[in-house]
């Protein structure tokens, strides 16, 4: 038995930070327990070889949903990160901080010292962006870029947002989030910037952070009310390490209470049904399922500038060959370089839509590719009403859990989604697509009425990939955490990672997540918190009349505006 101040279960994108952060003293001790294996190989390096690791086992669980109610009974793909840097070393790279009033309505959920003006100097110290800005972070461990926007697509498609009536935004990273411009990656001289790689390797370089690699965590050890330590197996052996200090779960929103649920803290009922004596009886443990669902609306190309030019072996063995003699070329991108956030109808304060627009028509996981040149957008929408579970297997809770997002259970997703369609195509009908557009490829021409849009949304769309919310942050019965992290009426242990987020935020999950671990490293230290003394938190002046707006005037400082959610 070996004795920590810090245990961190799981090294993904929040358990590199921590790791980094903690082990800033380096008087203190620190393991990292990561069930997976090492992060190193070239498909996680590549940025365009993206959907690679994400379709092999050594990097990813595997998962998939319990048959969906709404979808058919459809049992969803559920990709997550398998290794060091978790999820970080087989996303899509995109770098997306969110809407500022997705801390606001954080805040208003029970997460207090959540607001935007409390979390935007933790963006800032993380990012070393390459973009220029008024409130960018320069300097910090994850490198922020920009693709190279050469495809003449990618400005196509800003400026028929510009022109169908949504405002353009220079970096939807800085002041202004809604509307149509480019989007950034973490990629670092042409290499995937993930956790692994920003954080994790200079942690353990300064020496007092020990990883585990296969080290699967099997509880938490609890005395007295207090988490310390956990049992594991690594190589075959049944270990316990201790934790004087703290230990702390960032196993993500899937695993993460999965393993309270096996140490005994959940709820009582679904715990003694699987045969674990409850020890602290936690009713929102794994409820509370988020995510975001997108589709593809794809258009043919009516000219042969498209990234299927690039899917044939030989042209893939020749970027590919680029890309190792210079870390450049087409192999250096993820290829989603222009997006946008929208709103899907007036009353909403602030978007509730994103668009990633891609030079190919082509399904997210690589997997499903159409037959000639096109374009398309992932389009889906952000704040989904639906929640969903995590629960234990009763008849294996040692085996993988039970997952059900209840995708599209609420009405209103089935408004807002027909609308992020409807929206996507008046955008591909500008002008600026003119010299570009063919025959829409989905959901076809014929795909019109409501009924027909739901028949299409109910067999086409797919996950983005961003669950979280299953160890809720905020002070209600239901609520895992409290706003510092800590695990409500124990001592010693915290959550870490996307499952505490009250609410998905207005976009990709990777940069929040990044962002609630940095906070979180200075609350564990009780160093002071910082906080911005300037946040803007610009909307549409229009917002309760107008769906959009080509101007984004309206500043409404880091106060709460309580009438600004729906807090339903």
């Amino acid at each position: 038995m070996e004795a920590y101040d810090y245990i961190i279960v799981g090294a993904g994108s929040a358990g590199c930070v921590l790791a980094h952060r903690l082990g800033e003293d380096t008087r203190r001790r620190i393991l990292v327990l990561e069930a997976g294996g090492d992060d190193r190989a070239l498909i996680t390096r590549m940025p365009a070889a993206l959907s690679m690791p994400m379709n092999t086992e050594r990097f990813n669980w595997g998962f998939r949903t319990e048959p969906e109610p709404h979808l058919d009974g459809r049992r969803m793909n559920l990709p997550r990160g398998k290794g060091l840097g978790g999820s970080s070393t087989i996303n899509g790279m995109c770098w997306v901080r969110g809407n500022p009033m997705d801390y606001e309505l954080w805040a208003a959920r029970g997460a207090t010292g959540w607001h935007w003006a409390n979390v935007l100097p933790y963006f800032q110290r993380l990012e070393d962006a390459a973009d220029t800005g008024k409130i960018r972070g320069r300097g910090g461990p994850m490198r922020i870029v920009r693709g190279g926007e050469t495809n003449p697509l990618f400005a196509a498609f800003v400026e028929a947002g510009v022109q169908a009536g949504y405002p353009r935004s220079a970096n939807m990273n800085d002041v202004q989030h809604e509307g149509f411009g480019p989007m950034e990656m973490n990629v670092k001289a042409g290499e995937r910037c993930s956790a692994a790689v920003a954080y994790l390797r200079p942690a353990v370089a300064r020496g007092n952070v020990r990883v585990l690699t296969h080290a699967m965590v099997e509880r938490v050890v609890l005395e007295g009310g207090r988490a310390v330590g956990v049992d594991y197996t690594h190589n075959g052996q049944r270990q316990t390490a201790r934790a004087g200090r703290e230990v702390i779960l960032s196993a993500g929103s899937i695993l993460s209470p999965v393993v309270l649920k096996r140490s005994g803290i959940g709820p009582a009922s679904e715990l003694k049904a699987a045969g674990i004596a409850p020890l602290h009886d936690l009713p929102g443990v794994g409820e509370n399922l988020m995510d975001h669902l997108e589709v593809y609306v794809q258009q043919a190309c009516t000219q042969p500038i498209t990234l299927y030019s690039a899917q044939s072996l030989p042209a893939k063995a020749m970027i590919g060959l680029r890309w190792l003699l210079s870390r450049g070329g087409l192999g250096a991108s993820n290829h989603f370089e222009a997006g946008a956030h929208i709103r899907s109808r007036a009353g909403i304060s602030y978007p509730d839509i994103q668009m990633h627009f891609l030079p190919i028509a082509i399904s997210y996981d690589g997997n499903t590719l159409a037959e000639g040149h096109g374009f398309q957008v992932h389009v889906g929408t952000k704040r989904s009403k639906s929640r969903g579970w995590v629960r234990l297997d009763p008849d294996n809770p040692g085996g993988p859990p039970k997952v059900r997002f209840n995708y599209m259970g609420h009405q209103d997703d089935w408004r807002e989604m027909r609308a992020a369609i409807r929206f996507t195509r008046e955008v591909f009908a500008q002008a600026a697509f003119d010299p570009y557009r063919g025959e829409e490829l989905a959901p076809g021409p014929d795909c019109q009425s409501d009924d027909a849009l739901d028949t299409f949304i109910r067999r086409k769309v797919e996950s983005a990939y961003h669950p979280c919310g299953t160890c809720r942050m905020g002070t209600d019965p239901l609520a895992v955490v409290d706003p510092s992290t800590r695990v409500h009426g124990l001592d010693g242990l915290r959550v870490v990672d996307s499952s505490i987020m009250p609410q998905a935020t207005a976009g990709d999950l990777n940069a929040p997540t990044l962002m609630l671990a940095e906070r979180a490293a200075d609350l564990i230290r009780g160093k002071p918190v910082l906080v911005a003394e300037h946040a803007p938190c610009r909307i549409d002046g229009r917002w309760q009349r107008a769906q959009r707006s080509p101007v984004i005037d309206s500043d409404v400082g880091g106060a709460t505006v309580p009438e600004m959610f729906d807090l339903g």
